[in-house]
């Protein structure tokens, strides 16, 4: 049955509704910007839960799986593109290859080379937490959108009709926000969709590496209760790849069990929390967005 996921299904979605609820109550700015920062953060869990569904959980069905992780709360993509592409990010022999792995940080030296200058510093400033959180949302949101017009020009229409249902679906949600809860469009796009985004990419800033060994590309981040709540425990993100199946209640508990041994097969790629990355790297770049950059060594405990 697999209760701890429909307990986060219905905490989710009653989340948000109630931070959608204390919006349309608020009487003053103070509650206006803690039901944005409560909308965010709900936003962002959900795209934790999505990543859940579309690896099988809480049944067995993947159309019931679908239906759960539908609802266009996070705005930017369609379940059902984002269920094919982290499906095709698993290939672990492919890790951080651009144009291969489709949710890759890097980019090739020679399509590097080929940027307008004014690009250059953007890939170079979303390799810092501040230009992750603050520009990678911009960087992924543009190039995603404009190919639902560019993919049907060339002839793809695959993607269509997952866009149009999205789309569709989204269109209702910003109406009704606008309507019963006094989130204007604008509003919910730019001070809610917006940042879930980019602290949902805080998690995905430094969990892969180009390494020799696919293995040793995954990282392990031992961060506090809040954000393995938030992120539903994919911060252990080794363990995930080595059993993308489990499901996110027992992902902590097989780490603890066998601690040493997923950071012998990960090469030592340890985080000690997301702390760490803000403090070393909030203006400074982690490492290169050429593939394959020199693999930068990160803050770590003494004896992992």
């Amino acid at each position: 049955m697999e209760w701890p996921t429909w307990l986060l299904i219905v905490a989710v979605y009653a989340g948000w509704c109630l931070a959608a609820r204390a919006s349309s109550i608020a009487e003053t700015g103070l509650v206006i910007v803690a039901s944005n920062v409560a909308l965010a953060l709900a936003a962002c869990w959900f795209m934790s839960l999505q990543h859940e569904l579309l690896h099988g959980h809480p049944t067995r069905s993947r159309a019931i799986n679908r239906l759960l992780g539908l609802a266009p709360l996070a705005v930017w993509y369609p379940y059902d593109l984002y269920r094919e592409g982290h499906l095709a990010h698993h290939r672990d022999e492919l890790l951080t290859q651009p144009g291969i792995d489709p949710e890759s940080n890097y980019i090739e030296a020679a399509d590097y080379d080929r940027l307008p200058r004014w690009r250059r510093p953007l890939w170079r400033a979303q390799r810092t937490v501040l230009g992750r959180l603050l520009i990678g949302p911009a960087m992924v949101i543009v190039p995603t959108w404009l190919d639902i017009i560019r993919k049907p020009m060339r002839g793809d229409w695959s993607h269509t009709r997952s866009w149009v249902q999205h789309l569709l679906l989204l269109d209702a949600l910003l109406w009704a926000l606008d309507r019963y809860a006094g989130i204007g469009p604008l509003r919910y796009l730019a001070l809610v969709g917006y940042p879930a985004l980019g602290l949902a990419m805080l998690r995905s800033f430094y969990e892969h590496r180009p390494a020799a060994d696919p293995a040793h590309r995954v990282v392990v981040v031992e961060a506090g209760w809040f954000w393995r709540l938030l992120y539903l425990d994919n911060n252990f993100h080794a363990v995930h790849h080595e059993a993308p199946g489990l499901p996110w209640y027992r992902i902590a508990a097989r780490y603890r069990a066998d601690r040493a041994g997923v950071l012998h097969r990960n090469g030592g790629f340890l985080v000690s929390g997301y702390g760490a990355l803000v403090r070393r790297y909030a203006w400074r770049t982690v490492d290169s967005p050429v593939h394959p950059p020199p693999v930068v060594h990160l803050i770590r405990r003494q004896n992992p």
